[in-house]
């Protein structure tokens, strides 16, 4: 395929992600306008956040296109590895369906799903760019190991962001206070029910999103 091809599919698969992010904040405008309050603000900065990894991989792409050495593009993957959990934990912030009144229960669920969903579909494709990469470079092999523990590494992250309440700046703000709560969770990898069932079950779903992601994906886009 060429860099032209490439180049234009990334560009529109782009400008879907961006309809989808304006549809989604477009639903929080109009609740806020509906109610006079600006109730569930929070899922911006949340989309936000999930735009960062898919702009990284955008990155990838064109320093992999550009041939840059592995040394290059390790520090910005692993800005992306940081910043990957950001897009699937808006999926965790369908708990607060029902939290607030002011319009049906129904709108609000369309609301924070349209967010839900483009968060996801930000980190799918991604991770889709990043897998491609790496499968180039170091085997088809090393490709999934990549993707599925980067799938295994953002649940952990999840966890982290939605009790503990952590987040990605924290490894440069707040990374005694991580460390300290991730060596304790180790210290004890068994002892937390929750947690693992929680990562667990996590993992399993993103696998399978990514999978049919792969699927439908891996001949819409390809790294240059």
């Amino acid at each position: 395929m060429s860099s032209a091809t490439t180049a234009l599919r990334l560009a529109g698969l782009t400008l879907l992600l961006v309809a989808a992010s304006g549809l989604a904040c477009g639903l929080q405008l109009l609740r806020a306008h509906h109610t006079g309050e600006a109730s569930f603000g929070f899922l911006w900065w949340n989309l936000f956040l999930a735009w960062i990894p898919y702009l990284v991989s955008l990155l990838l792409v064109t320093m992999h296109a550009a041939r840059a050495r592995w040394w290059v593009l390790a520090p910005f993957g692993v800005v992306w590895l940081l910043f990957l959990p950001n897009a699937p934990y808006i999926l965790t912030d369908l708990i607060h369906v029902g939290a607030i009144g002011g319009v049906p229960l129904w709108f609000d669920l369309v609301m924070i799903s349209a967010f839900a969903v483009t968060g996801l579909a930000l980190g799918l494709a991604s991770l889709l760019l990043v897998h491609q990469i790496v499968a180039a470079r170091l085997g088809s092999f090393a490709g999934w190991v990549m993707a599925i523990a980067s799938l295994g590494l953002s649940s952990i992250g999840i966890y982290l962001g939605r009790f503990p309440r952590f987040n990605s700046w924290d490894v440069l703000t707040d990374h005694e206070g991580l460390l300290a709560t991730v060596l304790g969770r180790l210290a004890d990898p068994l002892g937390n029910e929750f947690l693992l069932a929680f990562a667990g079950a996590m993992t399993a779903t993103l696998t399978l999103a990514y999978l049919a992601t792969w699927y439908v994906g891996r001949g819409v886009v390809r790294a240059a």
